[in-house]
This record gives structure tokens, sequence and C-alpha cells, in this order.
């Protein structure tokens, strides 16, 4: 694929009106850059300082993005870099997902667009080869762990910006610089005020109270811009604005004690409360509060407008207002909200149109009156609704979804647990499991058994459940001895619970089975998984997914005990079975082709095996992606037939990339030590 240079990967957040150059601060950071130093936006810390790690938890909102995205656009504008890729950098899945998409943009070699945590792995490659220059920036780090084996490396052509709450002494450490960022100085502040105001036609609402209003608002730039909306909107003067900021300031002293430890949550609590009255009294009456309040248990990365055209998004409007609520009505909301600064809609951004400032956000939920169970189950059900039916055809749709997951699930505590657990969670966990991204899988669902465990009890239907996935996710990353331990402690419980020929516990010995065929104990599988067959069969019947799903581990782990006869039988069957109910091009019934060549290859079926893994190899790589674990077991296969072949020198090309790009995507899975030993026992051969 050409690319064509320069190329910027990710959003920066645009200037915002009359943005200041702060220009101490960032010729301290060039002044770094230009020593070899890639550099760390921090917080500066307010309070008294007794140590000089610690973690703030305040949101910041002093503008350290704001300078990030100057850096960023002042590199495209000036064609000072080659690549600009803005990342945000709250969870490891986003910080995978915005590396992903920047392999695809750059051509890093291997990356295809199908599975995220390679494409990442070639990004990170690439910049370790490249000659073109680039810019990373990092932005609002979470937990400096998440970075780890992520940081772009140092390079002569190449450096990396990063912003971040946090004071972590690792920051400062492998080449990087920290370099605080304070509040504004009260002649920025001025100078702020004088810019916007004369930008928007309005210097007259300029008077001589304008450093007394900075001043009350603690010269924090998100509480300026707040209120310097207000002024252009209201069309009132700074004096006026300052009356009314003094007299809402009392009522936001109900904030709970010790809910604003960085000090800046307060100003931006008051300019919250009266730019949201001003935005409730305009045009559609009486959304804005409850727009904002449902926008703010989401990413501040951003999520999709089409969220506000959902059914699910209109109902929740117009319970709030007690009339009908339109899409169009609410998506003038967020226009409103847009105009006063409390949040930013840019349409053009596709599955993260509309954003909210992290501090803005905290501020929203602290003086929100909606019901929280309300706006989290309607964000959830909005969320579910969007989520495509096929995540590796809308990867960067299905993460931005995962990222709101995340965020909704972390700022709305158990109330997704009420009644029994929101379906959401299980999509975005199977979402990863469907992608291939093992290890974020794992992660998943360890928090989803510790919150069912909490709220529901260890011994809840939903809690066997998530703990069977939880389970899959270790046996899918080849933790297989894990895997094991928790299935057999699932099969108990779903036996005492459910009863031995629930579904659900017919599906646990079944992943139990499969655990120890992989484990190599094939004669315990074959004995658990002839019993499963048989009562999939009676319960379920021969066509469910689950009855075939039986029938393939059968044969897998008769191929595996050298039964191959009997493994063709059933995989024939499966074949014709996962066409009709499944569909030609299903994962499920591409693995049950990949299957049946394994078995042909065993008989000594050469030929039939060949022709039938030539065709699953493209129909992998089409419908997964050249990187999906499913695709390295083709690829792999299509080189076994080959070898038996004759056709040595083919099989070994093809095994040395299955061999680099398992060891890549999977890391010590046992799919990665199979092919290892087979290429080197081929090279043996040859």
């Amino acid at each position: 694929m050409a690319v064509t240079w320069p190329v910027q990967v990710g959003q920066p957040p645009a200037l915002a009106s009359a943005f200041q150059p702060r220009r101490g601060v960032r010729e301290r950071i060039q002044d770094a850059r230009d020593h070899g130093a890639d550099v760390v936006l921090t917080q500066h810390d307010v309070r008294p300082a007794r140590t000089r790690t610690r973690v703030l938890a305040g949101e910041g909102g002093v503008g350290k993005s704001q300078l990030a995205a100057w850096f960023a656009h002042q590199a495209q504008e000036e064609r000072t870099a080659d690549l600009v890729v803005w990342v945000p950098a709250g969870s490891p899945e986003q910080i995978i997902t915005g590396y992903a998409r920047a392999a695809l943009r750059v051509g890093a070699p291997g990356a295809d667009g199908t599975e995220p945590a390679a494409d990442a792995t070639a990004f990170c490659e690439w910049l370790h080869t490249t000659d073109r220059t680039w810019l990373i920036v990092l932005d609002d780090i979470t937990d400096p762990a998440d970075l780890v084996g992520w940081w772009p490396p140092h390079r002569p052509t190449g450096w990396t910006l990063a912003t971040t709450r946090r004071r972590d002494a690792a920051l400062a450490t492998g080449g990087r610089q920290s370099i605080d960022i304070d509040v504004y100085s009260p002649s920025e502040s001025l100078a702020y005020l004088t810019d916007r105001l004369t930008e928007a036609g309005c210097p007259g609402l300029l008077d001589a109270s304008a450093r007394d209003l900075a001043a009350a608002v603690g010269q924090l730039p998100l509480a300026l811009s707040h209120a310097s909306a207000y002024l252009i909107d209201q069309a009132v003067g700074c004096a006026d604005y300052l009356a009314r900021y003094t007299a809402a300031a009392r009522l936001a002293e109900v904030m709970p004690a010790g809910s604003d430890p960085d000090g800046y949550g307060r100003p931006v609590t008051v300019t919250l409360l009266l730019a949201l009255d001003a935005a409730d009294r305009a045009d559609p009456v009486g959304l804005a509060r409850p727009t904002l309040a449902l926008a703010a248990v989401l990413s501040p990365d951003g999520h999709p407008d089409e969220l506000w055209a959902t059914a699910t998004v209109t109902r929740y409007l117009s319970d709030q207002v007690d009339r009908p609520v339109t899409a169009e009505q609410a998506g003038m909301a967020l226009r409103t909200l847009h105009r006063y600064g409390l949040l930013t809609h840019t349409p053009t951004d596709g599955p993260r149109a509309v954003r909210v400032h992290a501090l803005t956000a905290r501020a929203s939920r602290e003086v929100s009156t909606v019901d929280p169970a309300t706006v989290a189950h309607s964000a959830a059900d909005a969320l579910l609704h969007l989520w495509p039916e096929h995540d590796h055809v809308s990867t960067d749709l299905a993460g931005a979804l995962r990222t709101n997951t995340s965020i909704l699930a972390g700022l709305t505590g158990d109330l997704l647990w009420q009644p029994g657990g929101h379906p959401l969670l299980w999509r975005a966990g199977e979402s990863f499991l469907r992608l291939g991204l093992y290890a974020l899988a794992v992660d998943h669902w360890h928090r989803m058994v510790d919150d069912a465990v909490r709220v529901l009890g260890d011994e809840h239907p939903h809690t066997i459940t998530v703990r069977s996935n939880l389970a899959t996710s270790y046996r899918q990353a080849g933790r297989t001895d894990e895997a094991i331990t928790i299935e057999e402690k699932v099969l108990n419980d779903a036996a005492r619970v459910l009863g031995a020929e629930h579904p659900d516990a017919i599906l646990a010995r079944a992943n139990l089975a499969a655990s120890y065929r992989q484990a190599g104990r094939t004669d315990e599988a074959i004995t658990i998984e002839e019993e499963v067959l048989n009562d999939a069969m009676r319960v379920l019947g021969n066509e469910h997914p689950r009855g075939i799903l039986a029938r393939a581990n059968l044969a897998a782990s008769y191929r595996q005990a050298g039964r191959t006869d009997e493994a063709i039988t059933i995989e024939e069957e499966l074949v014709v079975d996962a066409v009709r109910v499944l569909g030609d091009e299903h994962p499920d019934t591409i693995a049950s082709r990949v299957n049946l060549s394994a078995s042909y290859y065993q008989a000594g079926r050469t030929d039939e095996a060949t022709t039938i893994m030539e065709r699953v190899v493209d129909d992998a790589a089409r419908v997964l992606g050249n990187e999906h674990p499913y695709t390295f077991v083709a690829r792999a296969n299509l080189a076994a037939c080959y070898r038996q072949a004759g056709r040595t020198d083919e099989a070994i090309t093809i095994m040395e990339k299955v061999v680099a790009d398992s060891a890549r995507v999977l890391g010590d899975h046992p799919d990665t030590v199979t092919a290892v030993h087979a290429l080197r026992a081929w090279r043996d051969e040859a």
C-alpha cells in the first residue's frame, strides 16, 4: 500500500478559542526535546508538598492536553514530522487501538487491521526501524503500568510527548523528563478573556472585574473557558458574571469533603452550574442537564454521536422532561452544550465525535439530580445498540465501544450489576475474545468475576457463567493449568446449582474437556466429550451451535488420540451442518474445515487436505484477518500438507512466518511452541 506523507492518526483536540501561547512552558518542552528527552506533562501540585511522588485524584483542567495539541498541530502545519499520532492513553486497550490504527496508516509490515494487538506490535517495530520523522502524543496516562512494553522507542527522528495527572517516579525515567503545568498566571488569564471576547465580537463585555473573575475561578483554564462561553452567549459583563458566580458558589459547598483533592474541581463545579442553568433554558428547554448527565459517564476520549439518535436515549430524555423528545432535539441539546463549552461535538470524528473533559464530567456527576441507575442503564443500553454484529469488520467502532464500556462500568460501580449484570458487560468481553485480544480478555473477565462474586454471590448463575468465560480466556491465552483449575470449580458449581443437564452445565463439561485436551490429557477429554455429545444431542439437538461445538471437540480429541477415521466421520458431517446452520464464512465453519483438513492430513490423504487448506487460508485471511489465531492454525496446517507432499521449501517459508507472527501476537502460547518445534524439525530434515 502506497503511503501519502505526512500522515496524521487520531484527532488532537482543536486549539481552544483564544489559546494562550504559554511560551515559558513551551520553551521548557522544546529544550527537553532538543536535549533528546521525551516529555511528560504533569499537573502542578497546588497542595503543600510532603513527598514528590504521589497520585493526584483530580482531573486537572490546567491545559496539559491543549499544550500537547499545540505541538501536534504545529508539527502538522510546519511539516516538521512525517507522522503525528494522537493516542488517548487512559487504558491498555486505548493504547493498543491507537497504535493499531497507526500501523495501518503507515503500512507497517504485518498489520492488516483485524488483530489490534498484533498491529500495535507491528507499529512499535516500525518505529524502531523507520527513517521517517514522527511525534507520538500519549494523552492522559492514568496508569504508567499500562505503558510497559508500549513506550515508543528513543530515536533521533522521533519523540514522544505525554500528559498525565500522575506523578510516579517511573514516568521521569528511561530518557523522559517530567514538566509540571500550572494554572494560568493572572496576566495569561486576562489575555485569555480579552482574546476570547474580542474574537467573539464582544470586547465590551470585558470590564474592570475581569481580573477578579479570573482570580475567583482560580486562574484555571477550563473554568475560564466555561465562564467566557457564558459571557458570550448571555451577553453579560465580567462584573455581572462574578456576582452570579459568587452566588452559585454557595451551592457548590454541598460537595462532599475530600471530593476536590487537587483544588481545581470547585471552580469548575460553579462555572458548570451557571452554564447548565443557562443551557437548560435554551431550546429545547430542559434537555441540557439530562444530556450532560449521560455524556458524563462515558469516555472522555469520545463516543459516537449516533448514540443520541437511539430509541434508548430519546426515551431516557423524554422521561426526564416528561414529554416526547426526538433524535433531532437530542442533537440540538448536544450543540447547546457545545456552545457553552461543556462538551465538544465534532461530527467528523466518527466513533469519538462527542467528548466531555474529565473534570467537567466529574463536576456534572457531582451535581446531577438524575437517578444514577437510570443514567447507567440508559448509557449501557445505547452502547449495546450501537455494537456491530462483526467486531473484526468495524474494529474502530468496536474499540470505541469497549473503551466506553470500561469507563461506564468504572464510574457507575455496581449499578450495571443490578439486577444481574448488564448484557453490555458480556458483549465487551466477547469482543476481546473474538478479536484474539486474550490478555485484555483475561483482565476484563477477571474484573467481572470479582464484581459478580461481590454483588451476586459466589454461586449465582451469572457468576458461574462469568467464571467460565475467564477460564476460556486463560485457555485461549495458553494458560491451560489456570483454565483447568477454574473449570473444575465451574463444573461442580454448575451441576449443583443448575443441574447436570442444564445447557450451561453441559458447556462447563465441554470447556473442561477442551482444556484437558490442550494439556495433553486426551483420554480424560474423550470420556467427558462423549458424555457431553450425548447430552447435548438429547437436550439441545443436533444442529444447535453447542451441539455442533460438542461434535467438533470430540473429533479433535479423537484425532489427537490417533482415532483418525472416527474424527473424519464426525468432521465431514460437521462441515455440511456448519455451512447450513452458520453460513459458509462463519468463523466456526472455517474452523470446521481446518479440523477436517487436519484429520485428512493425519490419515495420509494429503491432496484432499491441501485442497481444503488452500481455500481455508484464503477464507480465514479475508474473514478473520491475516493475524487472527485461527489463521495461524490454518497456515500451519497448509505448511504441513506441503511438507507431506514433498514441497518442503514452500512449507518452511510458510512456517517461518507462522512462527514469527504467532510469537508476536500470542507469545509463549502452546500453538507457538508447536510451530517452533515443527519448524526446527523440518529444517533438520532439509
